[in-house]
């Protein structure tokens, strides 16, 4: 059984109830997640050996996350316990013409605070075969970002796979500082992921006759992003998601995947999206392609997994993707009429 790595940070979420906005809540809605932990929990449902490494808290509210991702399989033995909080976050779910909103409270958390020897990255990567991360985890400290370059330091001397969502979070760092610290980073990326506007914000590369928040995409024009990609990194394969944003409610939904060897670019089918939950669509997109990849499946194929995977997760409530490898793979087939299954 092949084994996956995620490393990042996972935290509490908390939403008003259905469509409710912060000022109307009396209540929230607790579940858990991560952009690494939401990936590792998909590729443990599709059967994976996936494993979570974080920091977290010795406490009720640090237990409360541990016991979450072991609901769903993950390993949690590489999940250090140290440091004072669990991050936190507040989502208020938008609909039609408004648009959703996410509050973070993540000042502070264990792993903002991780220090060299924390983790033993030696023993963490002993028989992994691939690892995982997105550019939130170096986001967030100083700190986190030297002990992401030390992690693909160590994958590589381990001989593992390398993958990385470049995933930019303008509330936790500049432009100037992503593509600073993602750009010493990014080169040791053998698989690269990214949506549609995060190489021009993290590296400046546009892709041309592309308006993001008129939902319009050349998908052409990712092919020169994914190109520029290879050609300044050296990475083996660039995925891009494609969202055409038509209200917070609707959205079309597709990827496409890069050959750096050939400079083939494969597009997988578009799935027209009433959502659900958004969050963590991007998250399914890379861990289903990380689960084809490793599976066999051809380029072609594995952006179509992603691309299903995906799709569906934005049809489930919470952070993580809870579907199987056949409902993946039922919807990659055309079965996507949603009539009732008996």
């Amino acid at each position: 059984m092949k084994r996956v790595i995620t490393f990042g940070e996972i935290m509490l979420r908390l939403s008003p109830p259905g469509f409710q906005r912060f000022a109307q809540a009396r209540s929230f809605d607790v579940v858990y997640g991560g952009a690494e932990s939401n990936a590792a929990v998909s590729l443990a449902n599709y059967g994976l050996d996936s494993a979570f490494v974080t920091l977290l808290p010795a406490n009720p509210i640090g237990d409360a996350a541990v016991n979450e991702l072991r609901s769903f399989g993950v390993d949690t033995s590489g999940i250090a316990r140290k440091g004072s909080r669990v991050g936190i976050y507040f989502y208020e779910k938008g609909v039609s013409m408004r648009p959703s909103k996410v509050v973070y409270d993540r000042k502070g958390s264990a792993i903002a605070e991780i220090a060299p020897g924390d983790l033993d990255w030696d023993a963490v990567f002993a028989g992994a075969d691939w690892f995982h991360f997105t550019g939130i985890t170096p986001a967030l400290s100083e700190g986190a970002a030297r002990e992401t370059l030390a992690a693909v330091k160590a994958a590589k001397a381990h001989d593992v796979t390398v993958s990385c969502d470049l995933n930019y979070r303008k509330n936790l760092w500049s432009r100037e500082e992503a593509g600073r610290v993602m750009g010493e980073i990014v080169p040791m990326v053998d698989v690269l992921i990214a949506n549609e506007e995060d190489a021009a914000d993290v590296f400046g590369i546009h892709a041309a006759e592309t308006d993001i928040s008129a939902g319009k995409l050349n998908v052409e024009g990712y092919r020169s992003v994914a190109s520029q990609l290879v050609a300044r990194f050296g990475c083996k394969l660039v995925a891009i998601t494609l969202r055409e944003s038509i209200s917070a409610s609707d959205n079309n939904w597709s990827g496409m995947l890069y050959d750096g060897a050939d400079g083939e670019m494969y597009v997988s089918k578009k799935y027209a999206i009433r959502l659900v939950d958004r969050l963590g669509g991007g998250d399914s997109f890379g861990s289903g392609l990380i689960y084809a990849l490793l599976s066999g499946y051809s380029r072609q194929e594995a952006v179509e997994y992603a691309a299903a995977a995906s799709a569906l997760k934005q049809t489930i409530e919470g952070d993580v993707n809870r579907v199987s490898v056949a409902e993946v793979r039922s919807l990659m087939g055309g079965n996507a009429s949603g009539r009732v299954q008996r």
